[in-house]
Formats: structure tokens, C-alpha cells, sequence
């Protein structure tokens, strides 16, 4: 089914189909008869977190505290080639700066492998599982299509053999990839999945856990069951490409001998447009220096979405609002950024910041006077209170609040222009400019009407230029402010015909330096989030800014120009 861009729906019109299914279990009684509502999170511990496990994570632990049931937290460690306790410990932060908690209920399914290989055992006495000596290949070959059912000749093994071989493939008497242990389902199904799957293979990976204990490893999707099963979970929520491997996932759990029966509910992936969800993808970008870390404040992940600005109200409202769905769908970048920029309008401390600066020089302003004006800190929040800033003769205004020769309907600074407010100051008309030897201005010139404090002409007069953003030389701290776009240019690089490296935005990071922002931004600690005004909203870079060398990236612009 091709994917759509989707819109998302108001939350009043929003339904929830897992929530309906889990009130049919519940109503119905059953298996769950007395049981609390029990799910699990299960990350791979093989990269950090991205806004696609996100959603993933708010279904678990979110439908969890909707039912006042418990939500287990598990790494899913059973392939050992790129797990990393580095990986551990960045999943559980983010799971706690998005607020949820899983309590005393945290797993290793590595610490199940015992458990599994005596499952394994058990399906090879019921004759249900032997060892089968195919190569991938020939196992690919033999597989059958539609009209043939897939072929293997140590289907019927004996079981006394195939256990014998099975604990010498443990013991690591055979080489890797040299056997598996495969499921004895049906060869003709018309779900490949059920075609004798795989469920053991030899491998001599180290593992970050277990070290070197283990040379043969479960398939998740026969860890999968056992670990729900043995933890308990009702419900096993998963995405969408594992609604084939359900029949799979049933047929474990009923011949394991564990102790719950789990129903497994699949929902759709999110997808956001100019990224890429594949972790391979996200550590490709990681390991050849498209980027500076996973927390590269162009990544999805959520602790490079932290380190941008995102916060995690806005992160969890975006999860809420784009809903659970059972199609395939790709959700606007835009309404991510829309989601922030609600949330810091009602949150974010207002500032003056010129990200580039020219001189300001109000002359007719006496030379050595100083004086400061109480502003608000956030009109959304009285109890915000305000804060003094400082004004002089010479000031720092944005260099693009200037033209020399005026384009039409051009209402900020120009020689001979309209009045122009200096926000929250003063009234001031332009007079000229001074420039270097190569022509560019290196000082703006303007008088000031001494009646208008406030940015109030005394005679009520209408202000016919706009209102200009600034900061006073005198006090203003020197800042770098690094500019993001979107990384890809293409709205689909994770497309399966196109080479996302190519499709890299080179002009994803902007950074600016020499910029003029509040005096007291330098006391300003990480991960606080500002309204620069008119420019946009910023916050402080939690790995790089240092007193001193202020560095601020911006988190999204004002223009919000996502419709709902």
C-alpha cells in the first residue's frame, strides 16, 4: 500500500483501535480474567532512540497509564553484533526526560537465553523443531513460492539427532552459519514466515552481557514470545511488519509450555518526511561524519530533538496528536516543529538578540547616558515576571533592518524613512549610514524623540515604519548561533530507490558567529529555550556553549506555516 502524507485528525475526533481491543479483552475476561493491563517497551540496544520509537514508546508506557496497568522496560539484546551498554544508557534517559518510569520492571531478554534454548528443547521432543544443515542459500532455494511448498531434508530427523546436535551446537563443536535449528510448522503455507522459520543460529558474536557464554542465539521472533510470556504482558504492542510474524508469534506461545498467553497488536510506523528512521541509515551518517554524534541536532533522535530545543511536552503531544493507526502514513516534518513552536510560545522567556549585527548610532542621544526599561519575560506568564535591560546611544540592530535604497513597501530603517520603534524604547528616524572603503555599511544613524519612551509618541501620532529588535552595545555578550534546516532535501530519502546520502541538505547548518544577544543570557544554563524576537526560538547547546563562549542553536523558526 503506498504511503500518504497525513493529516492530524483533532483529538476529540480521535480513535484509538489498540484502546478498543484491550476493552474487548477486558469486557470479554478470558485469558486476561483479573489480570492488569501489562505491556512492554523493547528496544534493540544497537543505536539511540529516534521520534519513531518515540511513538512506540508513548503507546507502550501512554496505554500502560490509561489502564493503570504496569509497562516493563526490556533491551532486546539477542544479536550481540552491535549492542552497546553506551546504547542501554541513552535509552533509559530518554525514556525518563520524556517522564515516563518503568519502576522495578526492567529486562535484559538476554537473560532469558536459558529459558529459551529449554523451550527449544521441548519443540524438539514434541517433534516439533530439528536441526537443518541448508545454507542460506540453499534454504532460500528451497523455500518454494504460491504453488510449492518449501522443501528440506532433515525435516524429518530424528528427534533423539537433532537434540543431540542442538547441545553440540551449543557446546560450539560446529562452525557458524554451518546449522540452524528450524520450527517444524507447515512447508506450504501461504504465510513464508510459518515455512519452518528459523528460530536458532550458531554465531560467535561477543555479547555485551553475556560475553563469550553463548555461541548459538535466538531469532527474535522466537525470543519475542518467550519474553513477553514469561514477563507477564497481556499485550504485546508492535509495529506494523510484524503483523505477518502474529501466526509465529501464537504458534510459540501455545507450544512452549510458558506460563501467559500475550495478544500481539500491531500499529503503523511513523513516518516524518525529509528524514530517515533505519538506525543502519542514522549510524552510516554517525560513523562517516555527516554529522557530529547522534545527538547532532539534525537527527531525529531524541537526544539530538533535545539537544535542538524540543521539549519533551512538545515531543509527546505530537505523539498523541498524530494518533494510532493501522495504515501506513508519513506525518509533515512540519507539524513537529509546529507542536514545539505551541509549546515554547507558552513557555520560552522573551529576548533581544541580533544574530547579525550593524551598529546603531542614535545621535542626538547624550553621549556617556545610560538608562533601563522593566520588560515582560513572557506575556503568556505574568508570573514570569520582568526583567531590566539597558539602553544607550550605541546600539546593535539586525543588518537586514537596513537598506540604503529602499526596495517598495519597505517600512524599517533608510535614510528619510518613516519612524521605526526600537521595541519597548524608543521612536527613531534614520538620517544615513557610514560605510568602509569596499562600500558595506559599517553604522547605522538615526535621531531619537526623547517623548516617546515606550515607543509611544507623546501626540499620539501613527507609527508608520515597523518595529525593530535590538540590544545595547554598551552591555550586550558576543554569541554564536548555529542556523538548522531540514538534513535531506528530498521530502522521501529513506525511499527504497534512492541513496539518501545523495540526498543530504549542504546547507542543513548555518553558523553564525559574532552575534549580540542580552546581557543576561551569560549567566543562561543548558537546556534553557528563548524567544529571540523575531528571529525565532533558540536554546543553549548543552555540549558546546560554556561561559564565556555562548553557543545557541535554533530550536524553530516563528513562522508557523503548518495548517491543521
Amino acid at each position: 500500500m503506498a504511503e500518504e502524507i497525513m493529516t492530524p485528525i483533532p483529538e476529540e475526533e480521535s480513535r484509538n483501535f489498540i484502546h478498543q481491543f484491550i476493552d474487548e479483552d477486558i469486557a470479554e475476561g478470558g485469558r486476561f480474567q483479573g489480570m492488569a493491563v501489562h505491556t512492554r517497551f523493547p528496544p534493540e540496544p544497537n543505536g539511540y532512540l529516534h521520534i519513531g520509537h518515540c511513538k512506540a514508546l508513548c503507546i507502550d508506557f501512554g496505554t500502560a497509564e490509561k489502564y493503570g496497568g504496569l509497562c516493563n522496560l526490556r533491551m532486546d539484546d539477542t544479536n550481540p553484533s552491535k549492542e552497546d551498554v553506551e546504547y542501554v544508557q541513552a535509552i533509559q534517559e530518554d525514556i525518563h526526560w520524556l517522564g515516563f518510569d518503568w519502576g522495578d520492571r526492567f529486562f535484559y531478554a538476554s537473560d532469558y537465553f536459558e529459558r529459551m534454548y529449554q523451550c527449544a528443547v521441548t519443540l524438539i521432543r514434541k517433534g516439533l523443531a530439528y536441526v537443518c544443515e541448508l545454507t542460506p542459500e540453499q534454504m532460500r532455494e528451497m523455500r518454494g513460492d504460491v504453488n510449492a511448498p518449501a522443501q528440506c531434508p532433515y525435516r524429518n530427523r530424528p528427534a533423539e539427532e537433532s537434540l543431540d546436535l542442538f547441545a553440540r551446537m551449543r557446546a560450539g563443536e560446529f562452525p557458524d552459519g554451518s546449522m540452524t535449528l528450524r520450527a517444524k510448522i507447515d512447508p506450504s503455507s501461504g504465510n513464508f514466515n510459518m515455512r519452518d522459520p528459523v528460530i536458532y543460529r550458531i554465531s560467535r558474536a561477543h555479547h555485551h552481557r553475556q560475553g563469550d557464554k553463548w555461541c548459538i542465539y535466538p531469532m527474535y521472533d522466537f525470543a519475542h514470545p518467550i519474553e513477553d510470556a514469561l514477563e507477564g504482558i497481556t499485550h504485546s504492542l508492535c509495529s506494523l511488519e510484524f503483523e505477518a510474524h502474529r501466526p509465529l508469534y501464537d504458534w510459540v506461545v501455545e507450544h512452549c509450555d510458558l506460563p501467559a498467553r500475550p495478544r500481539q497488536i500491531e500499529f503503523a510506523r511513523l513516518g516524518i518526511n525529509y528524514t530517515v528512521m533505519s538506525k543502519r541509515k542514522l549510524r552510516t551518517l554517525v560513523e562517516e561524519g555527516r554529522v557530529s554524534g547522534w545527538d547532532d541536532p539534525r537527527m531525529p533522535t531524541l537526544c539530538g530533538l533535545r539537544r535542538r530545543g524540543y521539549t519533551p511536552a512538545s515531543v509527546r503531544n505530537f505523539c498523541e496528536r498524530i494518533g494510532v493507526a493501522k495504515a501506513s502514513s508519513t506525518v509533515e516534518f512540519a507539524f513537529l516543529e509546529h507542536c514545539l513552536r505551541e509549546d515554547l510560545n507558552e513557555t520560552a522567556r522573551r529576548v533581544m538578540a541580533v544574530i547579525r549585527p550593524v551598529k546603531l548610532t542614535i545621535t542626538n542621544y547624550p553621549e556617556g547616558q545610560s538608562e533601563t526599561f522593566q520588560v515582560e519575560n513572557n506575556p503568556n506568564r505574568p508570573e514570569d515576571g520582568v526583567r531590566a535591560i539597558t539602553f544607550s546611544r550605541e546600539l546593535y540592530v539586525e543588518a537586514e533592518d537596513f537598506l540604503e535604497t529602499p526596495v517598495p513597501k519597505y517600512k524599517r530603517l533608510y535614510p528619510g524613512g518613516p519612524e521605526c520603534r526600537l521595541k519597548g524604547a524608543y521612536l527613531i528616524t534614520c538620517t544615513g549610514c557610514k560605510k568602509d572603503a569596499a562600500g558595506n555599511v559599517t553604522e547605522i544613524l538615526a535621531t531619537y524623540d526623547p517623548e516617546s519612551r515606550g515607543g509611544n509618541p507623546a501626540d499620539g501620532r501613527k507609527v508608520k515604519g515597523a518595529t525593530i529588535h535590538w540590544v545595547d552595545a554598551a552591555t550586550a555578550v558576543d554569541a554564536e548561533c548555529r542556523l538548522y534546516d531540514n538534513l535531506f532535501t528530498d521530502p522521501a530519502p529513506d525511499a527504497a530507490d534512492k541513496d539518501f546520502l545523495e540526498c543530504l541538505n549542504p546547507a542543513s547548518l548555518e553558523t553564525v558567529a559574532g552575534c549580540k544577544v542580552e546581557a543576561g543570557l551569560a549567566q543562561a544554563e543548558a537546556p534553557a529555550s528563548f524567544q529571540f524576537m523575531r528571529v525565532g526560538y533558540f536554546c543553549l547547546d548543552s555540549r558546546d556553549s560554556r561561559p564565556g563562549h555562548l553557543v545557541f542553536n535554533r530550536s524553530v523558526g516563528l513562522k508557523d506555516s503548518f495548517k491543521l
